[in-house]
């Protein structure tokens, strides 16, 4: 027999080590640690035992795999968080002995460290960095809205926002837009890029509280590796649809070749002074042709050019290839409806000439607009980037967020901005009619909600899906329905009320000769032996035989719907049956969460019922008044 193993050498007790530990072992901050942890994409674990590893010690402390300490020590980030450690013991001691040349020296010799090799270890493929964009994207569209604070680091703000911009430029280039939401927290998109979906949220363009229970140095470290990682995606994608990283605008002109002059000996500190002059003009000539072209790219209203070619990107038809013999004809013809259902709902605002008023949110809905094929332009003094102006009588929509304007055009629809939302999520164009200027607006359903078989379909979800089905949603009809209902209740309740006196002495008379009969035939039902409650029966089968009449024969349509659901009932009790033992307590589980969810919503029904009906009666007090 061997030798007994000694407790805490084996097992989970040599699986897990502590922060404290850790940060000995690596010989860095606890800074630097966390830096260091979030860079990697390294994080804590819960242990199982926490008795066993921590040898029965069962302190709150913060557990790490031994693999990833091991894994951190041949990083070479960790040398320069040393180095940076060691330039800041100098620069502070040059500021300390009021050195202003030694310390000018030694900031221009910073530090520098790259995240390259970083993002390629946690990514090896690209599709793996497409499936992890959505904190990445979130978190550069906030810091890319952030004013310029204490606490906010200038340089990340505007790096945010250079990458945000081209990334929207890559989505509108491969219309990849999915799916819109406003919501409280911010605009939620959903775009399709390579077959994976991505979701981020913008946050609202308003005034800017800086809160004091956010630690900005953590958020600070992610955005450092997450604008390295979208600078990778940028490029890759811009490859893929061969367009210029950086991108270049359609109308730039080609950059000018500064022809140099032959130098002339210059003499005299005039000749120096003149130099030095020209030098800041042309700094300063290059510095607004930079900042115009950063407008006009975060514009979003321009086209991109393509590599080589120097124009806008050209729309490919794409071979058919025939179906061969192992191809399933009906999901061949399924790939082809929907791959034609995908290019219409590409170019819904095609051939649609957009034009934005002050108010609305600019930059969302000229991203939206053109994402989806549409033109868009606003005011020109608004903003950098307008293309056309406001009196172009080919202009078809203008989006407008206020009750009424003064001067209005007959040739276009004047529409609030959610119609261009809702449109999207319904992948059609809705009727404008609803969305007018000052207009009470339909309700903003989430497109990200997806109901399940028995939950609760808002009747304005449904009427959407119908109509996307190619069916008549119905809610026009019923509400001329119930009108006409109301107006025969209405008339009713008159008629009763005046021809109830002339109808009294008519019913008097027949009640009298019926209360004799039934009074006798009561008595006899209740007193009378079995022959005789016989007769009685025999008598209310004749008179119900009196009332009788002969009606023409009418044609008995099939309820096709209905034979279907009773044959899948059917299927289903068969299906139950045959459920084996074991597994029947786990069914029965499933059914009574769906019995719960459909509970919940008949009470959602019934609530929405009775809030439609108390709205009906306002109306008609409206009318009345």
């Amino acid at each position: 027999m061997g030798r007994p193993k000694k407790k805490g050498t084996s097992g989970a007790a040599t699986a897990y080590i502590h922060r404290t530990k850790a940060i000995k072992k690596l010989q860095i901050s606890l800074k630097d640690f966390r830096r260091l942890c979030i860079l990697k994409g390294i994080y804590p674990v819960e242990p199982r035992h926490r008795k066993v590893v921590g040898h029965g010690n069962q302190a709150p402390r913060t557990y790490y795999f031994v693999k990833d300490i091991q894994f951190l020590l041949h990083e070479p980030l960790i040398n320069k968080f040393r180095e940076f450690k060691h330039f800041m013991r100098r620069l502070k001691r040059a500021y300390g002995t009021k050195n202003m040349n030694s310390a000018s020296r030694i900031r221009r010799n910073r530090p520098k460290y790259k995240l390259d090799h970083i993002v390629k270890e946690r990514y090896p493929t690209f599709i793996d960095a497409i499936r992890d964009m959505d904190d990445c994207l979130s978190m550069v569209f906030l810091f890319s809205v952030f004013p310029k604070t204490k606490e906010t680091d200038t340089r990340f703000i505007q790096l945010c926002r250079r990458l945000s911009v081209e990334f929207m430029h890559f989505v509108i280039a491969s219309k990849s837009l999915r799916k819109v939401f406003i919501s409280i927290k911010g605009i939620y998109y959903q775009a399709e890029l390579f077959g994976q979906v991505v979701n981020w949220v913008l946050p609202h363009s308003t005034g800017f509280a800086h809160p004091t229970d956010v630690d900005y140095k953590v958020m600070k470290t992610f955005v450092e590796f997450y604008t390295t990682l979208l600078g990778f995606v940028n490029f890759k994608c811009y490859s893929s649809l061969n367009l210029h990283y950086p991108p270049k605008l359609l109308l730039d002109s080609p950059e000018e070749e500064v022809v140099e002059e032959p130098k002339v000996k210059q003499r005299g500190k005039k000749r120096k002074n003149e130099e030095k002059l020209k030098k800041l003009k042309e700094r300063e000539r290059k510095f607004v042709e930079k900042e115009s072209v950063e407008d006009r790219l975060a514009a979003l209203s321009q086209t991109l050019q393509v590599k080589g070619t120097g124009g806008p990107e050209e729309e490919v038809d794409i071979d058919e290839f025939p179906a061969s013999e192992t191809d399933d004809p009906e999901r061949v013809e399924l790939a082809k409806q929907e791959q034609e259902k995908l290019e219409k709902f590409q170019n819904l605002f095609k051939g649609l000439k957009f034009f934005l008023n002050r108010e609305v949110p600019r930059e969302t809905l000229v991203f939206i607009i053109r994402s989806f094929g549409g033109e868009v332009s606003w005011h020109s003094t608004h903003a950098v980037g307008s293309s056309y102006p406001e009196t172009d009588e080919k202009i078809t929509h203008q989006i407008v967020d206020r009750p009424t304007m003064a001067n209005t055009y007959l040739s276009r629809y004047y529409v609030q901005p959610q119609w261009v939302f809702d449109s999207v999520n319904a992948r059609m164009l809705l009727p404008v009619k609803d969305y007018f200027m000052g207009e009470t607006l339909p309700p903003h359903l989430s497109p990200f909600v997806v109901e399940q078989e028995g939950e609760y379909v808002p009747p304005e979800k449904q009427a959407l899906v119908n109509r996307q089905r190619g069916i008549d949603s119905g809610i026009e009809e019923e509400e001329e329905d119930s009108d006409i209902e109301d107006e025969e209740e209405e008339e009713a309740e008159g008629g009763e009320e005046s021809g109830s006196v002339v109808e009294d002495s008519s019913e008097e008379e027949d009640d009298s000769e019926e209360s004799d009969e039934d009074s006798d035939d009561e008595q006899s039902e209740e007193t009378g032996p079995p022959a005789k409650k016989k007769k009685a029966d025999s008598k209310k089968k004749s008179k119900k035989e009196l009332n009788m009449s002969v009606e023409a024969g009418t044609v008995e349509v099939e309820n096709t719907h209905k034979r279907h659901q009773q044959k899948t009932a059917e299927e289903r009790r068969l299906a139950e049956m045959m459920i084996p033992k074991k597994k029947k307590r786990l069914y029965n589980k499933i059914m009574h969460s769906r019995k719960k969810n459909a509970q919940e919503a008949r009470v959602l029904k019934e609530k929405r019922v009775a809030i439609d009906k108390e709205k009906k009666k306002e109306k008609k007090k409206q009318k009345l008044t």
